[in-house]
């Protein structure tokens, strides 16, 4: 059994602590604790938090391998300081099936960099007119608990109604892609100012609130569980906001790139900045930015989407939308939330590792770093300023909106039930 003693981290950004890991177990959290057979890693100045969970993850495998696979997927998200994610379902085939969760749940197992948990579909072929096998894909060996659609909104509220009837016989949740559709035919970037300037088609704010609306009134009437995926304006905070002052069994996401980039930047017709949502008003930002200090918004969720190259790089109406993020996600939260004084440290593993964990029944993940809990934990040089240069990435895919930006913020190590997946900024 190896030992690992990390010495002197500010674990939650608290007084510095030493870290004894045993294995696969913390042994021990102290000041002035010593061990000779352990390695010892020097964090003085470091914050040490629990290792991040993504509940919003493209890792494209099945099909989609030119753009990611599950192997530089969770590579990616070890680099990031995650020790978890969840695989969303549009895949080729899509995880609509047992044997397809099962699938991506074991290359996760095989690769071992970080645990993944696919997210199975909610209707078969993400088509919206027939429930998916949700029981099997419960029941399968992936324990599938978080069904969505995501990329498309589940728009026929029948269907609605149905998976959360269904999901709510084992405690499932309902992830959804709130897009009304005839809505937003056409869709270009957020409808506004801006739109109107460069002619783009508008995407109205009412297309995600409307359905938002519609679906905490549905989770209520049902009693089951909704998760509205990457939250991007200010009157879905209300809306959401407004569900759980009734009780409404709602949690909610959003994403770093919401957290930080407006519509403005769409200026550059730089194809970096198509996302779906799409990147809003500045009002809209820090309306989120509040929410996620209260709570209305529970977490922090990447939504990373990586593309190929050709995918990216062509004129602005033909491209893809989306954005990786994994290995800047945290640096991302640091600058918007952190350094303005809007969460602690303390915070922050909460929205990023706790709640995520807790959303999607991740076992093992988003515990307290304290002795008997599962060494699963990310430590980070918060002094650190650099620029982003994808070209380090571990993601197979480059679509990033910071190229060239700086940011706060470097994850350094990485542990996976006490074995390291990142030193010193490196894969191992």
């Amino acid at each position: 059994m190896s030992k690992i003693l990390i010495r002197g981290a500010k674990v939650l950004g608290g007084e510095p602590q030493d870290v004894l890991i045993n294995g696969d177990l913390i042994e021990a959290v102290g000041q002035g604790l010593s061990d000779e057979g352990a390695e010892v890693i020097e964090a003085g100045g470091k914050v040490l938090l629990p290792g991040l969970v993504d509940l919003h993850t493209h890792l494209r495998e099945p099909g989609r391998e030119d753009s990611e696979t599950v192997l530089t997927g969770t590579r990616a998200a070890a680099s990031g300081g995650y020790t978890a994610v969840f695989a969303m379902a549009n895949t080729f085939p899509v995880a609509d099936t047992a044997g397809v969760v099962e699938q991506v749940y074991r290359l996760g197992q095989e690769h071992g960099y970080c645990d993944v948990q696919p997210i199975g579909a909610v209707t078969v072929g993400l088509e919206g007119r027939k429930l998916a096998e949700l029981g099997a894909m419960h029941e399968s060996a992936a324990g599938v608990t978080v069904f969505s659609d995501d990329g498309k909104c589940v728009d026929d509220a029948v269907i609605m109604r149905r998976a959360l009837e269904y999901v709510k016989a084992f405690g499932g949740v309902v992830a959804q892609h709130a897009q009304e559709p005839r809505l937003t035919e056409g869709a270009q970037m957020n409808e506004g100012v801006v739109s109107a300037e460069l002619g783009l088609g508008g995407w109205p704010a009412v297309a995600e609130e409307s359905i938002i609306a519609r679906d905490v009134l549905l989770a209520e009437h049902v009693g089951s569980r909704v998760h509205i995926c990457h939250l991007s304006t200010a009157g879905s905070v209300e809306i959401v906001r407004w569900a759980k002052s009734r009780g409404i069994d709602v949690t909610a996401e959003v994403t770093p790139h919401h957290l930080l980039l407006t519509d403005e930047l769409v200026r550059t017709y730089n194809p970096v900045y198509k996302v779906n949502p799409p990147l809003r008003t500045e009002r809209d930002v820090f309306a989120l930015r509040e929410a996620l200090a209260d709570g209305t918004i529970d977490i922090v969720a990447t939504d990373h989407a990586p593309h190929p190259h050709e995918d990216k790089d062509c004129e602005w109406a033909a491209a893809a939308m989306g954005m990786v993020g994994l290995e800047t996600a945290l640096s991302v939260v640091q600058e918007t939330m952190v350094d303005t004084g809007l969460l602690t440290w303390a915070g922050v593993a909460e929205r990023m590792s706790v709640k995520p964990a807790e959303i999607g029944r991740a076992k093992g993940h988003g515990r307290p770093v304290s002795a008997g809990e599962p060494a699963n934990l990310t430590l980070v040089d918060t002094a650190y300023r650099g620029s982003v240069d994808p070209a380090g990435f571990a993601s197979r895919s480059r679509n990033t909106p910071y190229e060239g930006r700086e940011l706060p913020g470097r994850v350094t190590h990485t542990w996976l039930r006490g074995k390291a997946t990142l030193v010193d900024g490196k894969l191992t």
